[in-house]
């Protein structure tokens, strides 16, 4: 559907809350420069030009807003495919790595996203990383590879993922590829942090270092 951008806005409120909301929080949150009066106003406008089509996305209950029940909300998928791959403890993994890699309202700046944002982002890069683990113990090292450069992607200093690409690499028997790799988490952490890689990170190439310089 093509809404304007107040009606998106307040699809995108309403759907980052899993229960009704009053209506009076909603329009307080989405114009908070203006007075209550024009605040309510505004919501009344952004309701009309979202249903004039005829269709309901947003239900009113009473003094509440809610999605409608036939509304589907991607970031929930993604939340429980992530909680899948963090509680689940076996071999049952049929996620695609692209499924949790996407970013939550990129370009939005408003403070009621920002949280919802930075909560999501920390959920999908624990996922992404446990299931870059699990996928190299399995043997699918592509997929695991997938899953753990979906996170650096994201989060380029994040140690812990370079490790899982390091480990993926280590377990299809490309040294050379897991030392690029570090050379990368390296070179990022100096130079953006001023920091070298904590010694978990160093360990794990002990071994292909002593190799590298024998002889």
């Amino acid at each position: 559907m093509s809404l304007p951008l107040s009606s998106q806005r307040l699809v995108a409120f309403v759907a980052l809350h899993e229960r009704p909301v009053l209506r009076s929080f909603v329009a307080g949150s989405l114009w908070l420069d203006s007075s209550e009066e024009r605040a309510n106003a505004n919501l009344r406008s952004a309701l009309w030009r979202l249903h004039r089509n005829g269709r309901r996305v947003v239900e009113c209950l009473g003094q509440r807003l809610a999605l409608d029940s036939k509304v589907a909300v991607d970031l929930r998928e993604s939340e429980r495919l992530a909680q899948h791959v963090l509680n689940d403890g076996g071999d049952n993994l049929e996620v695609e790595p692209s499924a949790l890699a996407g970013e939550l309202l990129p370009g939005w700046y408003d403070d009621w996203t920002l949280f919802e944002r930075e909560r999501f982002r920390q959920i999908r890069l624990r996922a992404l990383d446990t299931l870059c683990e699990r996928l190299t113990k399995m043997g699918r090292v592509d997929a695991a590879l997938e899953a753990g450069l979906a996170a650096i992607a994201a989060e380029p200093l994040r140690e812990s993922s370079h490790r899982a690409v390091i480990r993926a690499h280590l377990a299809d028997g490309n040294a050379a590829e897991a030392l690029r790799q570090y050379g990368l988490c390296r070179r990022l952490l100096k130079d953006q942090l001023g920091l070298a890689p904590s010694d978990q990170t160093d360990g794990l190439l002990q071994g292909v270092h002593m190799l590298a310089t024998a002889g």
